[in-house]
């Protein structure tokens, strides 16, 4: 506290009020729960001969895991349209792809965390109890598949995929 008895630590907790998901360089959806997010490299390891106290490890391919948001609310009609086009059979547009943003900021409004998915595009999507008080979409889960992952502080760029870019990787700013 300062002299005059104000508060002026910095308000760096999280809430779960401050989750969001950005498509499209846009705030498109609300979620309170976010599951899955992990990468796991595979490993080989080598024995050489001779060395009976070392292997030698090295690394393979990036595996991402499925991520799913949980208890969510959009009125975006862009992630809307989005959803509906990928789960419609009839839907001839198969590059649907897009690089999603999943924003977490602290109670001042700043981003903590930033994790765009690269090349995600949805796999499962649930609706709760339709329910006919709100003027807002419900969302129970919507499960993302993803090629690859991008962490940083700083809001990441959910634009459309270039399918040809080189901007499919996992790397932490």
């Amino acid at each position: 506290m300062s002299n005059n008895g104000t508060v002026t630590h910095e308000l760096n907790y999280v809430t779960s009020n401050r989750f969001y998901v950005e498509i499209d360089s846009a705030i498109a959806a609300s979620f309170t729960e976010c599951t899955g997010l992990s990468v796991q490299i595979k490993k080989n390891v080598f024995f050489e001969g001779g060395v009976n106290d070392q292997q030698r490890i090295y690394l393979g391919h990036a595996e991402f895991a499925d991520i799913t948001l949980k208890r969510g609310i959009t009125d975006h009609f862009g992630f809307l349209n989005w959803m509906t086009k990928i789960f419609d059979e009839n839907n001839s547009d198969k590059n649907l792809r897009r690089n999603v943003n999943i924003i977490l900021f602290n109670q001042a409004g700043e981003t903590m965390m930033s994790w765009t998915l690269i090349g995600a595009i949805p796999v499962t999507w649930k609706t709760p109890t339709l329910q006919g008080d709100g003027n807002a979409v419900a969302i129970e889960e919507l499960t993302l598949a993803y090629e690859g992952l991008k962490v940083s502080k700083d809001k990441g760029g959910g634009n459309p995929v270039n399918r040809e870019s080189k901007s499919r990787f996992f790397s932490s700013n």
